[in-house]
């Protein structure tokens, strides 16, 4: 066998979120894959960079419950789930695994994280209200994006300052956040938008909303991609320099954290990362 194929049968299989660096933390964060994810691999590397051990979830588990068992979180990842049938994240809420993380996250306090298709995922399946529909342009979007942290008592978002302001990528299609007057004047007055776009609105979401919570603060849902911000040199750019972001590990480390302070375990990171 060559070298070159040495290293081939080394990389590892699609859903092998395995690392040879530590876990800091002792948490375990589910990473879900749905047909058409694109970004659980990004997750997961996230999560290991902000000090905890991603886990691979499936989406079709029949044992929902027993899959959840040991898990500190879950990340919906985001992707074009089924193709976007029907309607973004439609037919992903019926998915058997989806059962049992609404169980845990309405009636069990698990800190749940939907990115982008993830975000349209939660809003299907009413753990999150309102909804996603097309980009107010109909077109495809791909660029990096300011966003204003406007709830920082969340589990994903206590490692930031309220009214910080961070860049992460932003890419979607049904990226228009929509709901009526009524829960948009509630999620203010709640105090339950978690992120709102600065600069010109990307996708005509209403009230600038990029991101909302549910009221308990465990279930949280944005539009951009924090995972695509938590590498310097894979990240947007920044003062510092070209692709050095890395604004987006805060989300991260924030669950962490939250982690440590309800179940006890001992942190070992702060919003600066790891690694």
């Amino acid at each position: 066998m060559t070298a070159q194929s040495n290293h081939a049968a080394e990389l590892p299989l699609i859903g092998d979120f395995s690392t040879a660096g530590p876990v800091l933390t002792g948490a375990r964060i589910g990473v879900v894959t749905f047909p058409g994810t694109l970004d659980d691999r990004d997750a997961a590397r996230a999560v290991r960079l902000a000090g905890g051990e991603a886990v691979a979830l499936w989406h079709a588990e029949p044992e929902g419950a027993q899959a959840l068992s040991g898990l500190d979180a879950v990340i919906i990842p985001g992707g074009f789930s089924y193709g976007d049938y029907l309607r973004a994240g439609a037919i992903a809420r019926f998915a058997p695994l989806m059962d049992a993380i609404i169980d845990a996250a309405g009636g069990g306090g698990l800190p749940v994280l939907g990115i982008c298709n993830g975000f349209q995922i939660l809003t299907e399946s009413h753990l999150l209200p309102g909804s996603m529909i097309k980009n107010e342009n109909l077109k495809f979007l791909c660029t990096d994006q300011v966003l204003r942290v406007e709830n920082n008592t969340t589990a994903w978002t206590r490692d930031f300052t309220a009214g910080e302001e961070i860049t992460v990528p932003l890419k979607n299609q049904d990226g228009q956040y929509v709901a009526d007057e009524r829960t948009l004047d509630e999620l203010e007055g709640e105090g339950r938008v978690a992120f709102r776009y600065v600069g010109a609105n990307p996708n005509g979401s209403r009230r600038d909303i990029a991101g909302i919570t549910n009221a308990a603060g465990n279930v949280v849902g944005l539009m951009p991609h924090p995972e695509h911000a938590v590498e310097a040199g894979f990240g947007p750019d920044s003062p510092a320099g070209m692709r050095l972001g890395t604004d987006g590990l805060g989300i991260f480390t924030s669950v962490l954290a939250s982690i440590a302070g309800s179940a006890g375990h001992t942190a070992g990171t702060t919003a600066g990362g790891t690694q």
